[in-house]
């Protein structure tokens, strides 16, 4: 239960957080005005009073969340000193070679140098993504991700993650699970997978990821937890039987996926579902949800390189998991974001 200094704690944490990253926002993106492309807008993006409001609503829900007990208050929303002050300084000694890919836009076509093994990956995950050096495929791209992305959404992107720790919680509190198994596909750094594992002790965790580097992050921050396993593989063929998860989880894919490999990934994720059992999704906002920043919807792919991220704004995400399954039962805009649950259906 929150203390009655717990607000308080909050509120400091997230604005230092926020004047933390916005001021590096802002600096990455006057080292970066050359570098930007013109933007082809037909959408309204919202300015800086509308963008910080949007995050003061996103904090307001996320203590809600944690006063409901859904989850525990964060113990790292402000990094400490020295870790901030090494990873901005590596933040920033790469940022230039982000830039010379974003001006000669060819560069991001395909990672910037052979990776041991990557020959072997599907050739649409050989890209830098992002721009960022060596796409998903190296340890100094891993050590940056989770940065990079704080930078890119001014100190909110884990408060928009947690947003999918609710209905993890929402389906235990159910009791229809004793000792549970949740599959968190594309574990990435291993950042979601965190939080589940700080606040829901009665789940097994499996993550799965493409990227070997990233797996060997997310083992890093799940050291010495027991209910922890890996495995390297795409989610187009997941390597777990049939009806073996609770819950699955997938957070900031399905964006970076090619239209024809999302219904595979999505038939993938239902048939390792348990009958009753639950996909939390959170991905973009997609165009329509926020009419007010499509512009910001559609600039994105623009300044960052996500070749399918035009498609997947425009696509039936209900009926791409119909197709697979699977029902929704929640649909909520989280910020910049969405998440969706859906529901494999008994019998």
């Amino acid at each position: 239960m929150a203390g009655p200094l717990d607000p308080l704690v909050y509120t400091a944490a997230q604005g230092a957080r926020v004047g933390w990253f916005l001021s590096q926002y802002y600096l990455s993106a006057r080292l970066s005005r050359d570098a930007m492309p013109n933007a082809r807008v037909t959408g309204r993006k919202p300015n800086t009073r509308a963008f910080l409001r949007e995050i003061a609503a996103l904090f307001r829900q996320d203590w809600r969340n944690i006063a409901d007990r859904h989850y525990r208050m964060p113990d790292d929303m402000v990094p400490r000193p020295r870790q901030l002050a090494d990873i901005s300084t590596a933040y920033f000694r790469d940022l230039p070679t982000v830039n010379a890919r974003r001006k000669d836009r060819s560069n991001g076509q395909r990672t910037s140098r052979p990776l041991e093994g990557s020959e072997r990956l599907p050739r649409y995950y050989r890209q830098n993504f992002h721009f960022q050096t060596d796409g998903y495929l190296s340890d100094h791209s891993a050590r940056l991700y989770d940065y990079q992305v704080e930078v890119l959404f001014a100190g909110a992107a884990d408060a928009m993650r947690r947003q999918a720790l609710v209905p993890v919680s929402e389906y235990l509190r159910q009791g229809a699970i004793g000792q549970g198994t949740l599959v968190d596909v594309a574990t990435g750094t291993g950042r979601f997978l965190e939080m589940v594992r700080k606040n829901f002790q009665r789940l097994r965790l499996v993550g799965i990821d493409l990227s070997r580097a990233y797996l060997s992050e997310a083992r890093r921050r799940a050291r010495g937890d027991s209910r922890a396993s890996f495995a390297l593989a795409g989610a187009e063929a997941l390597p777990l039987p049939d009806a073996t998860a609770d819950l699955v989880s997938c957070v900031y894919l399905f964006h970076e996926l090619p239209p024809k490999i999302r219904p595979l990934v999505a038939a993938e994720m239902a048939r390792v579902l348990k009958p009753g059992g639950r996909l939390v999704f959170l991905d973009s906002l997609q165009h329509g949800d926020r009419p007010d920043l499509d512009g910001l919807l559609e600039y994105f792919p623009q300044a960052f390189h996500e070749p399918y991220y035009d498609s997947f704004i425009r696509q039936d995400l209900g009926g791409l998991f119909a197709g697979a399954g699977l029902r929704v039962i929640k649909v909520q805009p989280v910020f910049l974001s969405k998440l969706f649950v859906f529901e494999r259906p008994r019998g």
